[in-house]
């Protein structure tokens, strides 16, 4: 049930906070005043597209936030803990729009996108608005109405997975077909790739130490000439390094004796003998180590040339052919798939049976729900001067079938221009087809599983007693769950057990919409300004009394 809105600088709204009551409200005003940028408002929060035209005039941004209860709905505590997002008794969403264009909504503080704000509403709330009875004249708005009602959103949907499997499959058995000497020779092309591949059995590791083999070897030579001159300048000879420091310490360890400021040079130098000796051991033990290997030299170099020219054949960088390799297998995987139409074909066969076994169960289910919506439909249809109407939901087969099944659908009325059955739209006139929208989203609404409907001047183009008749339909509609009405007929409004009150006003140069709660006193004078006149008589509001049944 939805609990409180509130609303920022939106449109003409300043400030606004309401506080909803179960049941059936309504809300009404002067024509102009704003009565459905309430409802503009709750369809902003709710992820419905928007723009900056939104921002009240001089605002930098618009806020709505709206918090409903939702301790008695499973599916949204379930959808939440789905998307990670805290869940509780309430739910708060919140959605604001910079002077920029740019949007951000949030659902119980986590930021979230418009698809999720949808994805949640859709158990929450549903909007029907004053130009529903457009929609209905597309078949398309029909068929899907007519799932809604019959809750075949499931079975639509594994229809519409298994329609695009189906379509999948033939397009690739028809691409098969029509290039499958190309595909095999391109099949052909990939087998003698991926046989040389594997056969060079190349690594990026392998590539790497090949390289640095390869260096130290080539340079072998070099190396150990280097290390044994270095091992000359160091220790061999009358001149060597080693020597030189060795006698150098002795001498100014022997002169320390005399002055104690020599001490530090004296350890400075031991230190340096002693890294002088570690290097020298270094060195002959990496001179004993280097061999000259003319043998294993050739090996690498071979090596190295036969991955250089493979990856010259295929123009790639040598540390790119294990990729190379990879992406040639998986080519050659799909390609088997094309290239073995026997196969394809059989799943063609195989998709197109399980979608017309469930087109099928899904037509089946329809027709039932068919002949339930148009009693229903006609039923309500009587009650608001329709008498002698029938409506009607056809539907016929088709052959190839769709996304949506393999159903055309077509609403009819009959007994209203003839007897005959016909076309909504041929038959119905605008104050007729104003009616039968409402008595289908009446209907419909029955079914529905959402806890708050939402009226926005669904009963233009009604007045007199046919207004009461809607008044009572919403009031029986509010006793299982929260309906509130745009309406502009006091025999809508006298029927709702709370009413608000939209007045436009000017403040400080700017135009402004304020709702107010009317009490029992506020509704009677509402409902006399109502039902006409230039003044409010003791005559009207007498009447607006007996209306509300207030004695």
């Amino acid at each position: 049930m939805l609990l409180r809105l509130s609303i920022r600088d939106f449109i003409l709204v300043d400030r606004l906070e309401l506080e909803f009551g179960s049941g059936f409200g309504v809300l009404t005003g002067e024509t102009g005043a704003g009565k459905s940028i309430l409802v503009d408002a709750l369809a902003f929060v709710l992820g419905e597209r928007a723009d900056s035209a939104l921002i009240r005039q001089g605002s930098l941004k618009s806020e709505v936030s709206v918090e409903f209860d939702t301790h008695s709905l499973a599916s949204v505590d379930r959808w939440l803990r789905e998307q990670d997002i805290d869940s509780g008794s309430s739910l708060l969403l919140r959605r604001v729009m910079d002077s920029g264009g740019r949007s951000r909504a949030f659902i119980n503080g986590t930021p979230v996108t418009l698809q999720q704000l949808r994805d949640v509403s859709e158990a929450l709330v549903d909007i029907h608005g004053q130009h529903a009875h457009q929609s209905l004249l597309r078949p398309e708005a029909q068929l899907f109405l007519l799932d809604s009602h019959a809750r075949l959103e499931g079975l639509r949907s594994e229809v519409g997975l298994a329609w695009k499997a189906w379509r999948e499959a033939k397009k690739q058995l028809d691409t098969a077909a029509s290039g499958l000497e190309a595909l095999l020779s391109e099949r052909q092309e990939l087998e003698w790739q991926v046989r040389e591949l594997d056969a060079l059995a190349f690594t990026l590791d392998e590539w790497s130490e090949l390289l640095a083999e390869h260096k130290r070897l080539a340079h072998a030579a070099t190396l150990l000439e280097g290390a044994e001159q270095s091992l000359s300048w160091l220790s061999e000879g009358d001149s060597a390094c080693e020597l030189l420091i060795r006698s150098a310490s002795a001498k100014i360890q022997e002169l320390a004796g005399y002055d104690p400021d020599l001490m530090d040079t004296s350890s400075l130098l031991e230190s340096a003998r002693v890294e002088v000796c570690e290097a020298v051991t270094s060195l002959r033990r990496y001179a004993a180590r280097i061999e000259l290997d003319p043998r294993r030299l050739g090996e690498i170099e071979r090596r190295i040339d036969a991955v250089t020219t493979c990856a010259r054949k295929y123009r790639i960088a040598p540390d790119a052919l294990p990729d190379t390799l990879a992406r040639s297998k998986l080519r050659m995987a799909a390609l088997g798939d094309l290239a073995d139409i026997a196969g394809l074909q059989t799943r063609v066969g195989e998709t197109r049976r399980h979608y017309d076994a469930l087109a099928r169960n899904l037509g089946e289910a329809r027709r039932l729900a068919a002949k339930t919506l148009g009693s229903a439909v006609t039923h309500v249809m009587q009650q608001l001067a329709l008498s002698g109407g029938k409506f009607e939901v056809a539907l016929m087969h088709l052959e190839t079938g769709t996304v949506n099944g393999m159903d055309q659908i077509e609403f009819r009325i009959s007994g209203l221009a003839g007897n005959e059955a016909r076309s909504l739209a041929k038959v119905a006139s605008g104050g007729e087809l104003s009616r039968i929208s409402l008595a289908i989203q009446v209907v419909t609404s029955q079914a529905a599983s959402v806890p708050t409907l939402i009226f926005d001047e669904v009963d233009v183009g009604i007045g007199g007693g046919v207004a009461e008749v809607v008044g009572r339909l919403l009031h029986e509609l509010g006793s299982s769950r929260q309906v509130l009405c745009v309406t502009h007929l006091p025999q809508v409004a006298a029927q709702a057990s709370w009413q608000w009150q939209v007045v436009k006003s000017i403040e400080n140069e700017s135009v402004v919409s304020t709702v107010f709660t009317l009490s029992d006193e506020d509704r009677v004078e509402e409902i006399a300004r109502m039902l006409g006149g230039v003044e409010i008589t003791a005559i009207t509001r007498k009447h607006a009394r007996e209306m509300l049944g207030f004695t």
